[in-house]
């Protein structure tokens, strides 16, 4: 095997060429570009591709379409090999200070859409990605200064992306500020036009439809070059001795011959199209990677007489666009002549809930077939297999000595075992139409020609609507109906039900639901029999968390889809579905122009008062560093080039919860020569202390020494020349523990209060009693004498992970550039822990990439500040400058969906005192953002602990901070300005924390939502009933009923024989 000396794209415009004998096969874009470039602004974050921070914009020459291609992608999961010929642009090459800032730049700043700014260049891409894929194949007009998108797609153009800071409303409003069909008078607070002002278009910052260039040039020649068909790389792995050898192949017969070497030699290789599976299995460490995604065989998209062919290799996006051209699809005449029927609106359908699998930028490299392969090899709860499963679709396979076999969907699934060897090479998808077929009916007079439609929905019950979130449940129903005269109503000629991502080892079909119902005239009993045919189907493994929910939830899936057959039921409101003898589907179609009114995911007012007192305080002013921060230009702690001779270190954490360490082996860390120490408490100078935090609740120690009292406490140190080397060496080291002898360690409230384990509370944060409590209680008109109330934890869950660089100085001295809130905290525990004075220990914190407190141990005492307000004069203020009250309400409007739990929160109206505002545009955006901070404990973010105290949802697969889908979608404020107060700094207040608390008000409408279902329903009748925090779509279900739905059609049947 020829193996190439360098890799090449081009990198913001420059031709870059990297060394391949120094780089490892599983390098990742990301790693690179923060590594190797001096393009710092695509931040690492997840490192999952669920969080968008790292989200950068790739160009490749299709050699097939001719054509250039362009989309945003994920740079964390994204492979270095896989780039070898296109094109990247970060948000550095769109604009900068040098150049000139981008529009997407300038309008961040300009709309108040940066807080942190950590993931701000993560989402300018996606944007960026989004207009330029509306100007290559928008559907609507083309209006001047604006895209060719419509105002929704531009909202979900971030779906993916998070933000913990700023609430989304201003992030949203940037980019509905480049749609074609936008209102500007729906546009929130922002710079381009004052208060009350008729917005003026041509004060936007211009944006130029044309784009940047694509080097279109240069991916086309990489392609066409003899010499770049094939990329062959190996790099020695210094931990294992091994080679890992990256293979890109030329031809599906290459690729066999790969697989084929790999069975000989017992090495399971990995084919990567777009990595995204490194997302959420992280762990695999392949000695073969074989780049499959340039192969024409695997990127066909084919059109045959009765089904599309969708090679394996094609990602999601792509196959979206395809049953999305229902010009091509309709009318197409094929090779034989015939032509397909008009309009496939399963199609439709399916492209439909495509657009909720993962998030743009990875659906944009996630391949069909990978996701497949995902569900059959690791159990991945996959809505694609399930889907492919409803619809009866069929796969092609090449097995050994390369025979192929087309396989069922289920047959796959269900059956085939995957070696090493086998090769998923096609989907075929087929297609399914009203046509118009003789019908057996007794009660019509023989044979008639009657329609058949089909009935076809699909649906998925996940914590976010817009995607970027496995299914706790999947479905994906069909049937052929017609109208029977004999029995009066419709029914179903044949049936396909297939449910998955309940707890299952992939998706399966509800065969005795089908056969039972199959020419049968659907009654509430017999579908509430259909419905207990179905639990024996739906039954989630042991283990599985939220087990009876996910039942209930496929029980309502079928109910909803079923509904339309039954006389006797109102079918409910369709959630997450789609039904095929609905010719508008939910989209109308436009013909390219503009609807009268353009749909949104949020909007809202702002209301305030500017004050000119003190100006420009009292303005709404824009952040002076937010284009640089959009840019990716804001230098961050870990942005800093790393200075000659620096190490890396990564902690060793401890995998019990409460136990004796008996024993640490580092033997094998050591097998890297780039690893070099191992540090523990024992290292610690004699003169300074094993301290890590000297916070709130006293100190807390820096490294283990005999006991570990917590799952994660840090143990040692492990130090190498690289970051990865020293986490990879981390990962190895072995500890042996004792956990019999301190007993098992305290995991909830109950237990501390039974082992009489306490913090002990300062003094200055113990509450302090107001008012005669006992006398209060006794003159009370309604006493609770007894009642429990449990709220979840939250994580902080800020973006920019804990960073620190420490360069050591003279005379013991010691620089430390730290991502902290509280750097005299860090100073002050430095300073302790080497035994040294606390002025030798120098620290600087430029900016922070998200905080809330959870890079903070205490904030510094207003009064021990001085604050410098003029050349002249310096104001000390008192402790009475920080006391005061601060007064807010909410009023929350929201709608449960009784079949998923799910919950859309309609309006949110918010009056908050700010006191006389320093900066509206910063108190409205600090407001917001704690609001929508508050959505997330009040309803979706599960801190989930096991048994043994380990935490479960440690990443954005299983803790789901809120995104643009789920908050408000008329999300209106108001800022209240109360008198002037001396004591306070010019009369302000602080508006950072308090109104999280505010959420409550979502929490408050949940249960009156709940309240009115469970009278409605009449099913757990009771007045009063505990609902705990967050509120999540298992516990809302639970308390309106899993078995609502079955008492309802009890109800039903009853009524129907009286």
């Amino acid at each position: 095997m020829e193996l190439a000396k360098k890799l090449v794209f081009v990198l913001n415009g420059q031709k870059t060429q990297v060394d391949l004998s120094q780089i490892h096969p599983a390098t990742t874009l990301l790693s690179y570009l923060r590594c190797h470039t001096q393009y710092k602004g695509a931040k690492l974050g997840c490192g999952e591709g669920g969080c968008g921070a790292c989200v950068v914009h790739l160009s490749k020459y299709n050699t097939d379409t001719k054509e250039t291609e362009e989309f945003s992608i994920s740079s964390c999961l994204t492979l270095l090999g896989s780039i070898d010929g296109c094109s990247i642009t970060t948000s550095e090459g769109l604009g900068n200070c040098r150049d000139g800032h981008h529009a997407i730049h300038k309008r961040v700043s300009g709309f108040h859409a940066s807080q942190c700014g950590y993931c701000t260049p993560g989402w300018c891409m996606s944007l960026y990605g989004a207009l330029r894929q509306a100007e290559a194949k928008g559907k609507h007009d083309h209006r001047q200064g604006f895209s060719k998108f419509s105002v929704l797609e531009a909202e979900k153009a971030i779906a993916g992306n998070l933000c913990r800071c700023t609430g989304y409303r201003p992030i949203a409003d940037v980019c509905k500020s480049f749609a074609g069909d936008v209102d500007l008078e729906d546009l929130g607070l922002n710079t381009f036009w004052k208060k009350n002002e008729v917005p003026d278009p041509n004060k936007l910052p211009e944006y130029n439809s044309i784009g940047l260039s694509t080097n279109s040039k240069f991916c086309r020649k990489s392609c066409e070059d003899s010499i770049r068909p094939t990329l062959n790389f190996s790099y020695k792995d210094e931990f294992s001795g091994e080679e890992r050898v990256w293979i890109r192949p030329s031809s599906l017969d290459d690729i066999l011959g790969a697989l084929e070497k790999a069975v000989k030699e017992n090495v399971e290789p990995k084919l990567v199209v777009g990595n995204t599976s490194a997302g959420i299995y992280k762990n695999i460490e392949p000695k073969v990677f074989i780049d499959i995604s340039n192969i024409s065989e695997l990127q066909v998209i084919r059109r045959h007489d009765s089904e599309i062919e969708v090679g394996a290799a094609v990602t999601i996006s792509k196959l979206i666009e395809a049953l999305e051209d229902t010009n091509a699809i309709a009318d197409d005449v094929l090779d034989n002549g015939k032509v397909i029927p008009t309009r496939n609106l399963v199609f439709e359908g399916i492209a439909n809930h495509l657009k909720k699998v993962a998030s743009g930028y990875i659906r944009n490299t996630a391949s069909i077939g990978g996701n497949i392969i995902m569900a059959k090899k690791f159990s991945f709860d996959s809505d694609v297999a399930t889907i492919l499963l409803g619809i009866n679709a069929s796969v092609k396979i090449i097995i050994s000595e390369r025979t192929e076999s087309l396989l069922t969907m289920e047959e796959f699934l269900d059956k085939t075992c995957l070696d090493s060897g086998t090769l998923l090479l096609s989907v075929y998808i087929p297609y399914w139409n009203e046509i118009r077929n003789p019908v057996e009916d007794s009660g019509i007079n023989g044979n008639s020609d009657i329609c058949e439609n089909l009935l076809f929905k699909t649906y998925r019950a996940a914590p976010r609507p817009l995607g970027n979130a496995v299914s706790y449940v999947n479905a994906a129903c069909l049937a052929q109906i017609y109208p029977s005269r004999r029995q009066g109503n419709l029914v179903a000629k044949s049936l396909r039900l297939a449910f998955g991502a309940f707890g299952v080892r992939h998706a399966i079909r509800a065969t005795s639901v089908e056969e039972f119902l199959v020419d049968r005239a659907i009654s509430p009993a017999i579908l509430l029999e259909a419905i207990e045919m179905l639990k024996l189907h739906v039954i989630p493994v042991e283990g599985t968390r939220k087990s009876a929910y996910r039942q209930s939830v496929a029980v309502g899936f079928l109910f909803d889809f079923l509904s339309p057959l039954v006389k006797e039921v109102v079918p409910p409101r369709i959630i997450d579905s789609v039904q095929v003898n609905n010719s508008q589907n939910g989209n109308t179609p436009n013909c390219g122009k503009w609807p009268c009114k353009p749909k949104s995911i949020t909007a809202g007012k702002q209301t305030m008062e500017f004050h000119h007192e003190y100006n420009p305080v009292g303005q709404p002013s824009p952040k002076v560093a937010a284009e640089l921060q959009a840019s990716g230009e804001a230098v961050f702690v870990d942005d800093i080039p790393s200075p000659d001779n620096c190490l890396y270190g990564a902690f060793v954490y401890s995998k019990k919860a409460l136990a004796l360490i008996k024993k640490v082996g580092v033997k094998d860390a050591f097998q890297s020569p780039s690893v070099v120490s191992y540090i523990t408490f024992t290292d610690i100078p004699k003169q300074g202390r094993n301290i890590g935090l000297d916070g709130f609740f006293g100190e807390d120690i820096l490294l283990a020494e005999e006991t570990v009292e917590c799952f994660g406490q840090p143990i040692g140190l492990m130090v190498a020349d690289t970051w990865h080397d020293a986490k990879r060496a981390a990962d190895k080291v072995t500890i042996d523990y004792d956990c019999e002898t301190l007993g098992p360690p305290i995991l909830s409230v109950e237990d501390a209060v039974a082992k009489n384990s306490f913090y002990q509370v300062p003094g200055w944060m113990a509450p302090k009693p107001i008012g005669d409590l006992a006398k209060g209680m006794s003159e009370a008109d309604i006493r609770i004498e007894s009642a429990e109330v449990r709220m979840g934890s939250q994580y902080y869950f800020y973006l920019e992970t804990q960073t620190v660089l420490a360069i050591p100085d003279e005379d013991e001295c010691m620089t430390v550039y730290s991502a902290c809130q509280s750097p005299d905290i860090i100073q002050k525990t430095i300073a302790k822990c080497l035994g040294i004075p606390i002025h030798n220990v120098r620290v600087i914190t430029r900016r922070v990439g998200g905080g809330f407190g959870g890079k903070a141990c205490r904030s510094v005492p207003a009064q021990l500040q001085s604050v410098d307000l003029s050349a002249q004069t310096y104001w000390v203020p008192d402790s009475s400058a920080s006391q005061y009250l601060n007064y807010g309400a909410a009023a929350t409007e929201v709608e449960v969906d009784l079949l998923s739990g799910a919950t859309t929160i309609i309006q949110t109206d918010i009056i908050y005192d700010c006191g006389r505002s320093l900066n509206p545009a910063v108190d409205l955006g600090q407001i917001e953002g704690a609001f929508v901070q508050g959505v997330g404990f009040f309803m979706t973010e599960e801190h989930v602990v096991d048994k043994n105290g380990k935490l479960v949802s440690d990443g954005t697969w299983t803790y789901k901070v809120p995104t643009i889908d789920t908050i408000p979608q008329k999300f209106n404020v108001e800022l209240l300005n109360s008198p002037l107060h001396q004591a306070r700094i010019l009369s302000s207040k602080a508006s950072g924390e308090p109104p999280l608390l505010l959420a409550s008000s979502v929490h408050c409408a949940i249960r009156e939502a709940i309240r009115a279902a469970r009278k409605e329903l009449a099913t757990n009748n009771n007045k009063h009933f505990r609902m705990d925090s967050p509120a999540t779509m298992d516990v809302i279900k639970s308390l309106c009923g899993l078995d609502s739905i079955e008492l309802y059609l009890k109800s039903l049947s009853i009524s129907s024989k009286q």
